[in-house]
């Protein structure tokens, strides 16, 4: 049972003092509707408990596949000016990753990224061209220590894919704290979290991946990932379909304190 919107208490005394009353002003009562009065919430489900299946599997003292969600790495060969992460300059960033990895971007999976950064301009503020795969960098505090951090994507070509990067400053160095890509149809930042949406390859759903800080491990977590409800079925919405394979992340060299994630986290889902 339930409360009406405006139900109040009942008081004994008065209701004691105005029986007769009551009896006068039923038909009045009942032609004013139910509010203020008890009203019924439906039956309620039987609670179920869950069944645990397969009791004699061994529990796993490891995971399967490492999908580098707490790993953070120090970006080489930029600096941040009195820790003041808007004083970097995006452009720099991405060619110090280009730079970083050669094999996935000078003759690997994404050289026309590399081949386009040519059009970003120089320096700070640089004029960009059209061919630009540099996406506008967002700034939020998303750590909670007081200070702006930086959130930057760009295009990963040839295909379908937008990287998105979340940087910090640690002592005054520029520090990568997630790193994911997809085929990115939108991305949001709420509270400390970074959402992510992708298309689904089913009609009228799409993936939702919600990254959120953690202090104790100073890095962004996938602290969410789920395909949700978007439209009722084929012709709702058109998308692009998601790649066949994996994104291929960023591998970390050697001399990092460590390497940015080295699988896809919609890599389990798929």
């Amino acid at each position: 049972m339930r409360l009406g919107r405006h139900a109040r208490p009942a008081r004994p005394a008065f209701v004691a003092a105005v029986v007769g009353a009551v009896v006068l002003l039923a038909p009045v009562v009942a032609g004013c509707g139910d509010a203020g009065e008890l009203q019924g919430a439906g039956s309620t489900p039987t609670a179920i408990s869950p069944d645990k299946l397969w009791p004699e599997l061994t529990p796993a003292a490891s995971p399967a596949f490492d999908i580098g969600e707490v790993d953070t790495e120090v970006v080489k060969g930029v600096t941040v000016p009195g820790g003041d992460i808007r004083t970097v300059d995006p452009v720099a960033v991405v060619r110090a990753e280009i730079a970083a990895n050669p094999g996935d971007y000078s003759a690997g999976t994404y050289d026309e990224t590399a081949r386009r950064m040519a059009d970003c301009g120089k320096g700070k503020g640089g004029v960009q061209g059209r061919r630009c795969p540099v996406l506008k960098a967002y700034y939020r505090d998303l750590t909670g220590d007081g200070h702006d951090d930086m959130t930057l994507g760009f295009r990963q070509l040839p295909g379908n894919l937008t990287a998105v990067r979340v940087y910090t400053v640690r002592k005054d160095r520029l520090v990568q704290i997630m790193g994911y890509e997809d085929a990115v149809s939108a991305v949001e930042l709420a509270g400390r979290s970074v959402i992510i949406r992708a298309p689904s390859e089913v009609a009228g759903y799409e993936y939702r991946l919600q990254w959120t800080w953690d202090q104790q491990q100073r890095a962004m977590l996938l602290t969410n990932d789920e395909m949700l409800r978007i439209g009722g079925g084929a012709g709702d919405r058109k998308h692009s379909p998601r790649p066949s394979t994996s994104p291929t992340p960023t591998p970390s060299p050697s001399a990092s304190p460590s390497a940015s994630p080295s699988a896809s986290p919609s890599a389990s889902r798929r």
